[in-house]
């Protein structure tokens, strides 16, 4: 039989709220990260408490009881586990802080710094470094680091800097440098961010889906905009303002088989592994945006958890404005985050839109 200890304190912000002994089971099997903080449980075999992720051996479901804070547990008779540390930081949590430690240092600094330099100032070793750096936030720490002087470039362009300008700003020894190694992660080309997309040709076509009208437009990189609406008009408006000088060209054969391939992605809930993307965002919207990749079709997660998968645990607003400002609809899957409390929350192209997406692929 399973027991739950009355509440002596509230679970921290961001935890998961699981409300039924048979939730906290089935998390305490999983060894669920994003359950800690939200509840404790306790074995009686062994006299000790543990943390959900506790990496422990498993023990007999009759063994178990559940309290919702470590004190409640120690006052039940049982003492700290050694294995989870359960009075401490959770692993995730202190995962977390080394991270934004060292993402602080790199954006704090003039020039590149390298990954020794980097494990040294974590006191880690370089290859630990690498690896958690890319688990917490997705990207490597040259990856990240070369992603912040890209929006740093992006920043300055739009507050007027010229090219040179803001390529030197943000860090850049030489115009060719830049050019050479990282420019095209912008998606565009710094002239052509700063003239509001002059410069760029894309293809675009409306196709009709089960959810309504489907606008698909790519540039020679791959899609850079996937837009749910009520007319092909109104869509084809859309993109004309976030994209006001670029050249927009009829579809041809390669974007009528994106588009194809966009289409079953909505109808069937199959995601096509192979879709070329020209994501344009910040770094941060990045992060939130491959995350949001990782979450398995017919699964949901929420705003807190991805805030948490990217190192940034308290910037929960400003994940739910990244999933806000997603353009590829459907692609970069953001309808799969729920609030913390299970319901829908919002979606940039409807509600209905968002339950019809979850329910396909919940069905496939």
């Amino acid at each position: 039989m399973l027991v739950q200890s009355v509440a002596s304190s509230p679970p921290p912000p961001g935890a998961a709220r699981l409300v039924s002994d048979a939730a906290r089971l089935a998390a305490v099997r999983r060894r669920d990260p994003a359950a800690d903080g939200s509840f404790f449980f306790s074995v009686s075999t062994t006299g000790v408490y543990c943390r959900p992720s506790c990496a422990a051996r498993p023990a007999r479901t009759e063994n178990i009881a559940f309290h919702a804070s470590a004190d409640a547990a120690e006052q039940a008779g049982f003492r700290p586990c050694k294995r989870c540390t359960p009075r401490g930081p959770a692993q995730r949590e202190r995962e977390a802080a080394v991270v934004a430690a060292v993402r602080a240092h790199i954006e704090g600094a003039e020039e590149p710094l390298s990954l020794d330099a980097l494990a040294t100032e974590a006191g880690l070793s370089p290859f630990h470094l690498h690896r958690l750096f890319k688990k917490v936030t997705g990207l490597t720490p040259r990856g990240y680091a070369a992603a912040h002087r890209l929006t740093r470039v992006g920043d300055e362009l739009r507050d007027g800097a010229s090219v040179t300008e803001a390529i030197h700003g943000a860090g850049y020894s030489s115009s060719s440098r830049f050019y050479e190694a990282e420019s095209r992660a912008l998606g565009m080309l710094p002239s052509e961010v700063r003239r509001g997309g002059q410069g760029v040709e894309m293809r675009a076509v409306v196709r009709r889906c089960s959810l309504g009208p489907v606008l698909v437009a790519a540039t020679a990189r791959g899609l850079c905009a996937v837009s749910f609406g009520e007319t092909p008009g109104a869509l084809r408006g859309a993109l004309s303002e976030r994209f006001p000088h670029a050249r927009v060209l009829p579809p041809d054969g390669a974007l009528r088989a994106l588009a194809a391939k966009v289409v079953d992605l909505v109808d069937a809930g199959r995601l096509a592994a192979d879709l070329p993307l020209d994501l344009v965002g910040t770094a941060f919207q990045q992060r939130v945006w491959r995350a949001l990749r990782e979450v398995p079709a017919g699964q949901t997660t929420t705003y807190a958890a991805i805030a948490a998968r990217i190192g940034s645990p308290s910037a929960v607003r400003a994940v739910g404005t990244a999933c806000g400002q997603n353009p590829l609809a459907g692609v970069v899957p953001c309808h799969r985050v729920l609030r913390g409390d299970g319901q829908l929350g919002g979606y940039r192209w409807g509600l209905e839109r968002k339950r019809a997406l979850l329910a396909k692929e919940a069905s496939a």
